[in-house]
């Protein structure tokens, strides 16, 4: 089949040459553009924005080299073949160093000319294809993209703003399921280094020795089975950014080794002796306690500050309800295109529920209780009877403190209102007393006469 996609503009003044051209690429199926001179290119080529351009070095009112400039200037990415004869074969050179794609001396050989043309406009089909991705990858990790309406996000994300126009490590804390990962990708996608690779690695579902292979390579011969040699991920996310999900997870052994590439920006491969240095931002992410951690000298202290240069603490979402309505609302049309489904709401019945449960697995949870109410619903509506077993037994577990509460004292049920309240506070805070009275709004010292009141500890 012809190829009728490409245009190519041949700028020669040789009607001979022009009329060879034409024939030539015409039957391989490109759209051709003919200029005389390279006015007539530079004219031709901000009206027809061809994919690739054929320019001669010497003609008449504008050469070869000027109208290279003038066109590399209108567009940085364009494609240029320089066509020279013997005599200006080193002006032809000169334009290979200012950016030309080749070139090709007169008279042609054609089917050297046919290689250099198909592998020019290959060229041009990968790097527009480059182009798509990375901004399909930007669209996905744009703000508009994340969905939040509390103030506790937009604090998060000010701050990935600010730190994405650095190389700082970051440590991103929150628990499992908080988007850890996708902030991560966000920050690098908008840093300088976005064109540079994005490298994850998860160092809890590896083993030791493994981590230790993944993160710094190695050479043939390593260990059994090494039968070549492996770059490690410090190397693959050179000049980019490299993400050590769940961090807390690695060895004493390793961390000295991570320390030491932090340290000194530096690392060998496994059963190497060759120093390697490495240049990748670093982003670091953890669901476990590392402070509790380092006092229990499972993790060392120099390691954590080395990470913990910008922490950033995702909340989770039972912290952040009211960015539920609308993360279920964009789930529910991301799973309705998906499944290829009629457009779903949710009952009022359904948004309580769910808005009343905790979350214990974040967003992660919630995005999979979604997919499966969508493919679950018969109706136009998504209703509790396709709502997990867990949330529906949460609702009927809350249901206690209500029972027979017209035959109690009105003080008693608050009571229990409040005693429950409480406890849930504290287990969300992780037993902080003063997060946890910021969160009730009251003092430090009412809510230690709440807990004695209410027998959670004893009066001191």
């Amino acid at each position: 089949m012809l190829n009728t996609t490409y245009s190519i503009l041949v700028a020669d003044d040789e009607p001979s040459v022009q009329s060879l051209l034409k024939d030539i690429l015409l039957k391989e199926g490109y759209k051709v553009i003919l200029a005389g001179n390279g006015e007539e290119a530079v004219c031709s080529f901000r009206q027809y924005s061809p994919d690739l351009v054929l320019l001669d070095v010497r003609m008449p009112v504008m050469d070869g080299i000027e109208a290279f400039r003038l066109i590399r200037r209108e567009n940085q990415e364009v494609l240029i073949i320089m066509m020279t004869a013997y005599g200006t074969i080193e002006t032809a050179v000169q334009a290979m160093k200012m950016g030309a794609f080749d070139y090709l001396v007169k008279p042609f050989n054609l089917e050297e000319l046919k290689v250099v043309i198909k592998k020019a406009l290959e060229m041009h089909s990968m790097s527009a294809e480059l182009k798509t991705l990375r901004q399909e990858l930007a669209d996905k990790y744009n703000l508009g993209n994340i969905i939040f309406k509390s103030k506790a996000m937009q604090e998060v994300l000010n701050l990935a703003d600010i730190v994405s126009k650095s190389d700082a490590t970051v440590l991103l804390r929150g628990e499992s399921g908080t988007g850890k990962d996708l902030l991560a990708r966000y920050i690098h996608t908008h840093s300088l280094r976005a064109r540079g690779p994005f490298v994850k690695i998860h160092c809890g579902a590896l083993p030791e020795t493994l981590v230790e292979s993944e993160l710094f390579g190695y050479e043939r011969g390593a260990f059994t089975g090494a039968t070549t040699r492996k770059p490690g991920k410090f190397e693959l996310a050179r000049g980019g950014t490299l993400f050590l999900d769940e961090i807390g997870e690695i060895s004493p052994v390793i961390q000295v080794k991570l320390l030491h590439a932090l340290q000194y920006k530096e690392f060998e491969r496994l059963g190497g002796t060759e120093t390697l240095k490495t240049d990748a931002r670093l982003i670091a992410a953890t669901n476990k306690n590392l402070e509790e951690a380092m006092s229990k000298k499972e993790f060392r202290e120099d390691l954590f500050y080395r990470l913990n240069v910008i922490p950033i603490y995702l909340p989770p979402l039972r912290e952040r309800k009211e960015d539920l309505p609308h993360l279920v609302d964009y789930f529910i049309r991301h799973f309705c295109q998906k499944l290829k489904r009629s457009p779903l709401s949710v009952s009022q019945e359904t948004l309580t529920l769910l808005t009343a449960y905790d979350w214990p697995g974040n967003i992660r949870e919630l995005e999979n209780t979604i997919e499966r109410a969508v493919l679950l619903s018969s109706g136009p509506q998504i209703t509790p009877q396709v709502l997990p077993l867990s949330i529906n037994k949460y609702k009927d577990s809350q249901n206690h403190l209500f029972i027979n509460s017209s035959e109690r004292p009105l003080k008693e049920v608050m009571g229990d209102i409040e005693k429950h309240i409480i406890k849930k506070v504290l287990e969300e805070t992780g037993g902080n007393r003063s997060r946890a009275a910021e969160k009730l709004g009251i003092s430090r010292r009412a809510l230690h006469y709440k807990l004695v009141e209410y027998g959670f500890q004893t009066e001191e």
